[in-house]
Order: C-alpha cells, then sequence, then structure tokens
C-alpha cells in the first residue's frame, strides 16, 4: 500500500463509527477496564476532596491555621484531577460515576474523618499512600496502549506524591499525642 493509499485508508477508517469519538479502532486495551480502573480513580479523588474539605472546616486549635489553608488547596487539587479524570472517562466512551452511593464503594481509601488536627493528618496522609500506590499499578496498566491516560495518571501521580510530602512535613511538625507544633527532627548522618 503506498502512502496515498495509506492516508485514503485512514480517512476512511476516521469517517466510520464517528460517534465513538476519540476511541479509534487501533485503541489497544479493553475500554470497558479502562473505564472501570479511571471511575476508580475518579472515585478515589472525589472521597479525598470531600475529606479534606471536612478537615478545612474541622481543623481547629492554634496551630490550625496553616493546616487549614493546607486542606483547603489539597481539596480544590483533588477536585481537579476528579474533573480531569471524569473527562478523559468520557472521551474513552464511558460515563463518569459520581453517584454519592456508589463513591464509597469505587474509591480506593475511605472516608475517615479523625479526631485531633494530627489525626486528621494522618487519615489523609494514609489516603494519599493509597492513591500513590493505585496509580502506579493503573499507570502500569495503560502504559504505551493508552498513552494520553497514562500520562494523566502520570500529572496525577506527581500531585499525589507532593501532597503526600507536604502531609509528612505537617505531620512530623505535630505532636501526635498533643496536637501541638514540635520542632522537626533531622535525621543524623551516618558516623
Amino acid at each position: 500500500m503506498t502512502h496515498l493509499q495509506q492516508i485514503q485508508a485512514l480517512r476512511e477508517r476516521a469517517r466510520q463509527h464517528i460517534d465513538e469519538g476519540a476511541i479509534t479502532s487501533d485503541y489497544q486495551l479493553d475500554q470497558e477496564r479502562s473505564v472501570r480502573l479511571l471511575n476508580e480513580a475518579l472515585a478515589t479523588e472525589l472521597v479525598c476532596t470531600l475529606r479534606y474539605q471536612f478537615h478545612y472546616f474541622m481543623a481547629s486549635g492554634i496551630h490550625s491555621q496553616a493546616v487549614k489553608e493546607e486542606f483547603k488547596e489539597h481539596a480544590r487539587e483533588e477536585q481537579e484531577h476528579a474533573e480531569r479524570i471524569a473527562e478523559r472517562i468520557k472521551q474513552l466512551g464511558g460515563k463518569p460515576e459520581m453517584n454519592p452511593a456508589m463513591l464509597t464503594e469505587l474509591s480506593h481509601s475511605e472516608y475517615r474523618e479523625g479526631g485531633s488536627l494530627a489525626e486528621m493528618i494522618r487519615e489523609d496522609l494514609i489516603a494519599e499512600r493509597i492513591a500513590v500506590e493505585s496509580y502506579r499499578e493503573m499507570i502500569s496498566y495503560f502504559g504505551e496502549r493508552d498513552p494520553t491516560t497514562r500520562r494523566l495518571m502520570e500529572e496525577i501521580l506527581a500531585k499525589e506524591e507532593e501532597h503526600a510530602d507536604e502531609l509528612t512535613d505537617l505531620l512530623f511538625a505535630v505532636d501526635p499525642a498533643t496536637g501541638r507544633a514540635v520542632k522537626p527532627v533531622k535525621a543524623q548522618k551516618p558516623s
């Protein structure tokens, strides 16, 4: 087949099944599985958004203001992730699952409130660690067969790792027993 014939064949394929949008005949993954995995990521992001928002409103105490702002920023970023994932689900011909009754079933992280500022930070850190591991697995699944979704999840993973790092800094700047600020302990270099 000549180059011009290949172009003509490409044009003809593009005209077929145009109702499928971005999904063309060369999509190499199971479309339903891809959408299911992304709906799990979507639910995880929405549950995290809600938990961060709750923590923003409920954080109190003398050292809470800076932590509250961190919670608010993380909630905003998690919501942004959810929106990007929902868009990709739609591009893949799926329906973003946003039914509140389904979110906790699909989410990889749990909605745990925490009773003190330190517990709130700890619950958010645990959720971020779950997201990091889950998203690495998803990235591996999408791999080279769906580079658009892989790149999306890589970008979100990088932000989740950043959140985990920030929460670790906050957690170890707050005494878990008292909720009071403490000076971070620097790791000692081996002698």
